[in-house]
């Protein structure tokens, strides 16, 4: 597992930046004050949500700019496989 998305009583592992993500930004209506919601990629803090901040946070020089890439390229994957999957279902 590359990603670890880690908070109060929740602790799972991702392969996917997408997953984890979007797994994070569900906890975060439950996020009380003094508590946050963190991804780690690879044991690296990479991403922090928190009350005393109106955004989340990318964590580290370049981190945006290389997830951002690659949540472009998991999000194509994804496409290619469900047209993939379309165009198999309609050849049978």
């Amino acid at each position: 597992m590359v990603f670890k998305v880690v908070t109060r009583n929740v602790d799972r592992d991702f392969d996917r930046w997408i997953d984890a993500l979007d797994f994070a930004k569900s906890l975060m209506p439950d996020c009380k004050w003094f508590q946050d919601v963190r991804i780690f990629e690879k044991g690296n803090l990479v991403w922090v949500y928190s009350r005393s901040h109106k955004f989340p946070q990318f964590v580290g020089a370049g981190v945006y700019d290389r997830l951002a890439k690659r949540f472009l390229i998991e999000t194509l994957e994804s496409e290619n496989a469900l047209e993939a999957a379309e165009d198999e279902d309609a050849s049978t």
